[in-house]
């Protein structure tokens, strides 16, 4: 009689091991995509130039950057936190919990692929009496959000710099983000799209499958209630990426790289886009790539280039030594 039981047991041991390998090697995948990347744009930049240029760097420069990861960060706590205004009421937990989930996050999506840092804040969130589906929904809105505050301003500069060179990639690319940006706004705020995408959700196989995509969508779709807390949000957004932006120009400057800050305003955005895909660890080589495209249009030299780039993510890295210092000392579940 007790078979049955213990045959489920061994097939869900057995699932789960499958799925932690599967993990294992998707990780080790990107790591060998990171590696070969930022090795083969190096080589070609010439390894010597972009180390002399890195290693020339301002310090002056270097610093001002630094200093605006500061408030980079800050707000985009800031804007997470509104966002969990769309909780069921009384769900919400305390300031400093949040905060401290938003900084570990930061650590663990630096180095494993950007989603494992939103992986993790969901699941953290839904540990302190939030409902999975809230969670999830709340950092989809925040990545969604983010993404169309780079179309948005990448767009915006393009528009009104037309002396920033360009080519059909970079419009494409914008299109492409922009396009899913569409869909998602589609999907919230049209009631037409989101019964669709409910009979779609019904038609998905198994019961747990369909409760947790329908428990997700309607989730996603309160956001259509909150109009205030996503204006906000998209504002908070594009601040950031303003401080981007100009963390981009400090450090530019720093390694002698002279161009106008319209330059960077149209470029950043789609590099940091490129950045998000993710296929490698903390954007290596999708950020070296998407650097010497970029840069090189407007006549930067590879190595160059290549120097920014490294720093522009080595950057990054000090923004979430905050979320490294939680996570080595109080976060076993990250762990």
């Amino acid at each position: 009689m007790n078979q049955e039981p213990a045959r489920t047991d061994e097939a869900t041991g057995r699932s789960r091991r499958s799925l932690s390998q599967g993990g294992r090697l998707a990780r080790v995948i990107r790591l060998i995509v990171a590696v070969g990347l930022t090795s083969y744009i190096v080589w070609k930049a010439n390894p010597q130039a972009v180390l002399q240029a890195v290693r020339g760097a301002h310090s002056g420069w270097i610093a001002a950057a630094t200093a605006l990861v500061l408030f980079d960060r800050a707000l985009m706590a800031w804007r997470w936190i509104d966002l969990l205004a769309a909780l069921s009421p009384g769900t919400r937990p305390p300031f400093a919990v949040v905060l401290r989930i938003f900084f570990v996050s930061t650590f663990v999506g630096s180095f494993l692929p950007s989603v494992a840092g939103d992986a993790y804040r969901a699941y953290s969130l839904s540990r302190h009496q939030v409902r999975a589906s809230e969670s999830a929904a709340s950092v989809l809105m925040d990545r969604i959000l983010g993404v169309l505050s780079m179309v948005l301003l990448g767009a915006v500069a393009l528009a009104l710099a037309p002396e920033v060179p360009r080519d059909r990639w970079t419009t494409l690319w914008l299109t492409a983000a922009g396009a899913g940006c569409l869909v998602a706004a589609v999907v919230v705020f049209s009631d037409r799209a989101g019964r669709l995408l409910e009979s779609q959700v019904r038609a998905l196989p198994g019961g747990r499958l369909q409760r947790a995509a329908s428990s997700l969508t309607e989730a996603v779709r309160r956001y259509a209630r909150h109009h205030g807390e996503l204006v906000r949000v998209l504002a908070a957004s594009l601040l950031v990426q303003c401080l981007r932006v100009l963390q981009a120009f400090c450090l530019a400057r720093a390694i002698g790289i002279i161009l106008p800050l319209t330059t960077f305003f149209a470029y950043i955005p789609i590099s940091v886009l490129l950045m998000q895909v993710p296929v490698t660890v903390s954007g290596l080589g999708t950020g070296q790539v998407a650097f010497v495209w970029l840069f090189g249009l407007a006549g930067v030299r590879a190595d160059a280039a290549t120097a920014l780039s490294l720093l522009f993510i080595a950057l990054a890295v000090v923004g979430t030594l905050p979320g490294a210092f939680l996570y080595l000392t109080r976060d076993r579940a990250a762990r």
